[in-house]
């Protein structure tokens, strides 16, 4: 159905072709609030505006403290509580800001429904000289001109709170950002494989065939609990498979990268560095669930549909003395998505 609208009356075609008229029922009548009938009622509301805009600036400013004295100390624990802590001060810094506004718009501005009718995109020269009259009473309208407290409330929030991004961002200038810490995990050679969270080393013929293991370097229990060792494993999480060696597809350079048909390769999707965990046993398939890219484990881990561009780095496996799956060495590449300086 159209509709046509002018100054007076509404046209409308029904379906069958025939127009039809009626009488624009217009701007329904305004209903005051409280604060425009009563005095004490809005300056009730401007007090609670500026309690809500003195809690973004609080808010900020217990950031701003929190970003310089609770330092993260290089244990969980302590980045717990300085991302806490931050987080904590940004959420009342936007919190205020945002409800303050709201209640604001709801109780002390304007809240008088106009209506124009349609004209030209460039108004005439006395009509924009209208408009920036309509937009000055508005603002006085709104009472900010009248209202000093409520002015230097937001005037304060609103600059304070630019503080808790730019702070951060200058602070992040003398950071280590040496890429390179990308390219290498813990996997060493001779580190045997241990699945994932119990730690327990695992043999070859422990894996049956068919059958995947999440695995992450051997270390002692108390290394597991350090804040360093939580935050490498995120780059050395791996996925063992073990197939059938007759189908296995590996370039001649690889053959001795696997063990008795058992691969690893990197939990770490190339996309976006999802984990990848779904194993389809029939087709040998990896699925990452975060956007459907597919890896072919028999074939090196390569792309077989979804966004990823690259295959899944390979570890390079063997057995110990004792049987146990260890690493030849470091992946040949870094593990995950694309980052800057990344030469493949």
């Amino acid at each position: 159905m159209s509709t046509h609208h002018t100054s007076s009356d509404i046209t409308t075609t029904n379906p069958a072709g025939t127009p039809e008229r009626f009488n624009d029922p217009g701007i329904p009548e305004h209903r005051s609030r409280m604060a425009d009938r009563d005095p004490k009622a809005a300056k009730r509301a401007e007090r609670q505006v500026v309690v809500l805009f003195v809690i973004s600036i609080l808010g900020t400013i217990g950031m701003l403290v929190a970003y310089f004295a609770i330092q993260p100390d290089g244990t969980t624990a302590g980045t717990r509580n300085s991302n806490l802590a931050l987080g904590l001060g940004l959420f009342l810094s936007l919190m205020g800001i945002g409800l303050a506004a709201v209640h604001w718009a709801k109780t002390l501005m304007s809240d008088h429904e106009r209506s124009e009718e349609r004209h030209d995109q460039r108004s005439p020269d006395e009509v924009r000289v209208a408009a920036v009259t309509a937009l000055k009473d508005g603002a006085e309208d709104s009472g900010i001109a009248r209202r000093g407290v409520l002015k230097g409330a937001v005037v304060t929030a609103l600059g304070l709170f630019p503080l808790t991004i730019a702070v951060p961002l200058i602070g992040s200038v003398g950071n280590d950002w040496d890429v390179s810490k990308f390219r290498h995990t813990m996997w060493k050679k001779g580190t045997r494989l241990a699945t994932d969270p119990a730690g327990r080393p695992i043999k070859a013929s422990d894996v049956t065939i068919g059958s995947v293991v999440h695995v992450v370097p051997d270390a002692p229990e108390e290394e597991r609990r350090t804040h360093h060792w939580i935050t490498e494993k995120a780059k050395s999480v791996v996925l063992i498979v073990r197939l059938d060696p007759a189908d296995l597809k590996e370039a001649e350079d690889r053959k001795d990268w696997s063990y008795n048909g058992i691969v690893a390769y990197s939990k770490i999707c190339t996309h976006v560095g999802c984990p990848v965990a779904l194993y389809e046993q029939q087709t040998h398939h990896l699925l990452c669930p975060c956007h459907q890219s597919t890896f072919d484990v028999a074939d090196g881990a390569k792309v077989v549909f979804g966004p990823a561009k690259r295959p899944l780095p390979q570890l390079p496996i063997t057995v110990d003395d004792e049987g146990y799956l260890i690493a030849q060495d470091d992946f040949n590449e870094p593990v995950g998505p694309s980052y800057w300086e990344r030469l493949k």
